[in-house]
């Protein structure tokens, strides 16, 4: 018997079952990124995964590739870090929308303004599950939370649009529901050469669920597959009907320079000036022997 193919990339020695809870939509989006990394056929010892600290984080501990698994909040900053030195390698970034766009979210705009060849896979669960339950930066106004048990006061972010409106030149959204789907934006995601996000919908029946009556795993996925509109579907639906749903599919895609393609053009740049000015040097440096040596040959004439 053949095994899955999501076998061949996850790491035999590490002990499961994982992390997440019954019914967390993390693990499916684990199953689709390696699809679409299995799909482009990229090399295990060349891709890199980056993820900071909450429930999506812990991806980067089961599955075999060059991992990162660094602080709240900073995963996009190692990962430029990496990227600028190692240019040529696929460097993907795991996190969540509290570890993205709360503490980490100076991070984020400037990745994506920057537009720097990172793909960034953000599973969005409107709450922070790990810490047990606190709004986020997504939490729907009016959401309930551990830190909210009236009713969340804030206004939410929008990351798709955040990330457009920062200049990412790649930006998607999928649900854990939408599995086919999600599996080709990533793949599209992983493919252009910028700042790609892939902010996926993934239901925490844990928390958000429970606090929220939204109901069990099945229940929440539900949702998903009631609200999501294809974004090439759009036009069927009026502005009053498209208030209470999502869109999905490709958002945003606007190819533009690469900052660590940008930024090689400027080491060149100096590499070849100081090259002129050491030849200059050298040149100079010759000049006087030659002119010594002929001053030598013409004496010894006389």
């Amino acid at each position: 018997m053949t095994q899955p193919l999501v076998l061949n990339y996850l790491r035999a020695k590490k002990q499961f079952p994982h992390v997440w809870c019954p019914g967390c939509g993390h693990g499916v989006v684990m199953g689709s990124l390696i699809r679409a990394i299995d799909k482009l056929a990229l090399s295990k010892d060349d891709v890199v995964m980056v993820s900071g600290i909450g429930c999506s984080s812990r991806m980067t501990a089961y599955v075999d590739f060059n991992t990162l698994h660094t602080l709240h909040g900073r995963p996009i900053a190692y990962a430029t870090g990496l990227k600028l030195a190692r240019p040529e390698l696929p460097v993907i970034v795991i996190t969540g929308d509290g570890d993205a766009t709360a503490i980490g979210g100076n991070h984020f705009i400037h990745a994506a303004r920057r537009n720097i060849d990172l793909t960034v896979i953000l599973m969005n669960n409107n709450i922070y599950g790990m810490t047990g339950g606190q709004v986020s930066p997504t939490t729907p106004y009016g959401g309930r939370g551990s830190t909210a048990k009236s009713g969340n006061p804030e206004h939410p972010f929008d990351i798709s649009q955040l990330a457009i409106a920062a200049g990412a030149s790649f930006v998607a959204r999928s649900t854990a529901y939408h599995v086919p789907a999600m599996d080709r934006l990533i793949q599209q995601a992983l493919e252009n050469k910028g700042f790609s996000l892939v902010e996926i919908f993934s239901q925490c029946p844990t928390y958000e669920g429970k606090w929220n009556k939204r109901g069990d795993a099945a229940t929440m996925l539900k949702f998903y597959k009631d609200n999501a509109i294809p974004v090439t579907s759009k036009s069927k639906y009026s502005e009053e009907e498209l208030k209470e749903k999502f869109l999905i599919g490709i958002l945003h895609n606007t190819p533009k320079a690469e900052f660590t393609a940008e930024y090689q053009k400027i080491i060149e740049k100096y590499q070849i000036k100081e090259q002129m000015t050491q030849l200059s040097q050298q040149k100079g440096k010759n000049e006087p022997e030659a002119s010594s040596k002929e001053s030598e040959s013409s004496d010894s004439e006389d």
